[in-house]
């Protein structure tokens, strides 16, 4: 029994599959999914030949000490913000081994959110090497935590595969 739905470790064996046909290695960069990208990768058999490593930076502090995001960034932005998500992806892969990267910072709630940051507010940018970065929003709305959480590996997921097969 897996911890992930179906369709998303049928994403994930497509997101593998693409990466190990392009001889991507891939890395995660983590914050309120806390590992789960990395983990319904690595729940595929196999993926230890596409997936390099995950960072899991859940507070302000491992995001500047694991992957170099600037503490004004932070200051200025807040972790939950585009330029925060796009220094993630960028730092991760960095300081890793990896061509092709997803970060995730989001409110998943049931508190922490603001009126200009709600819950269910998740930010997500995929780099590629030599490919860039790009950036989505999301507004899932309060759905509960766990909702968030499993939209956001999702989300995650589309967003690294759409990165892999540019």
């Amino acid at each position: 029994m897996s911890l992930f739905p179906r369709p998303i470790l049928q994403l994930a064996e497509l997101v593998l599959a693409d990466a190990r046909d392009k001889s991507l290695k891939i890395v995660t960069a983590e914050s309120c999914t806390g590992g789960l990208i990395a983990a319904c990768l690595t729940e595929i058999p196999g993926s230890s030949a596409v997936v390099e490593r995950g960072f899991v930076t859940y507070s302000n502090e491992a995001k500047r000490d694991m992957l170099g995001v600037p503490g004004d960034m932070l200051a200025d932005h807040g972790a939950v913000s585009e330029p925060v998500a796009r220094a993630m992806a960028e730092g991760a892969l960095e300081d890793s081994r990896g061509h092709v990267c997803v970060s995730v910072t989001g409110i998943a709630g049931p508190g922490g959110g603001s009126p200009l940051k709600p819950v269910g507010l998740v930010h997500i940018a995929a780099a590629r090497l030599r490919f860039g970065i790009v950036h989505e929003v999301y507004r899932f709305g309060d759905v509960g935590r766990e909702e968030v959480r499993m939209q956001a590996v999702q989300a995650g997921l589309e967003l690294l595969r759409r990165q892999i097969d540019r």
